[in-house]
This record gives C-alpha cells, structure tokens and sequence, in this order.
C-alpha cells in the first residue's frame, strides 16, 4: 500500500464544459481488470457539462454549492451539499453549478472500451436549457 501522489489540478475542456471547471483525477484504473474512476470537479457559477452519457452510468456526490442537473426530457433538479445522485448508463444529461455560487462535486463512474472512458460527448446545454427548473 501507498499514499497516491496528489493529482494535478486541470482545466475542463472547452468541448465539454461551458464556463470555468476545474477537475482533478482522483481515482483512474491501475492494474487490468479495473475500471473505477473518481474525480473532483469545481464548477465556477453558471459554468456546466455539455450533454453527454455514460455507458456505465454515473454517480455524483454533491460537496459544495448547489447544482443543476438536466435530462433531455426538460427535467432540471437541484442537489445541495451531501446529496447524491445517480444517472443510469446511457441517459443524456447534463450538470453545473447555480448561477450565483461555485459548485463542487465528486463523480464516480466505471471505464469502458469506447469511446475512451466509456463518455459519450453531445453539443453544449442550451441558455433556455440551463436556466429551465422543475
């Protein structure tokens, strides 16, 4: 056993994200046969994920701020500090942060094969998009 070099501190792509994000590795495979990842992402206020899915789905943990997350049904929740969410392999959605505050959370999800780490990457969330709320 070993303690893990502490990751270095990246800035989200603009492809994937609109606005500020900042995401650090926490967890990725080490040896074949895994497939965990874990990581920290800190959304500045508005800034969000494009659409996009998983093939293994996703979990979040919400750490920090108040997120939004939508689903292409038009569906749009707030999650706060302690709350955890899951999205199921598959289903398009998106996540950010609330327009007024920074957002942090940690999301857990499995590799697989393709595309690399099994994330499917869509077009950027919409203004009308983001500022809708359920």
């Amino acid at each position: 056993m070993n303690i893990e070099p502490t990751p270095p501190t990246g800035k989200g792509p603009a492809e994937w994200f609109t606005g500020d994000v900042w995401i650090e590795q926490i967890v990725a495979p080490k040896v074949d046969g895994q497939r965990g990842n874990l990581g920290r992402v800190r959304f500045a206020p508005g800034a969000r994920t494009a659409w996009h899915s998983h093939d293994l789905g996703q979990t979040l943990h919400i750490t920090e701020g108040t997120a939004l997350l939508g689903t292409r049904d038009g569906q749009v929740i707030e999650a706060r500090p302690g709350d955890t969410v899951y999205t199921p392999p598959g289903e398009e959605h998106w996540h950010g942060a609330a327009p007024d505050a920074f957002m942090e959370h940690l999301a857990a999800y499995d590799t697989s094969v393709d595309p690399p780490l099994g994330v499917h990457w869509h077009e950027h969330v919409s203004e009308s998009d983001y500022r809708r709320r359920t």
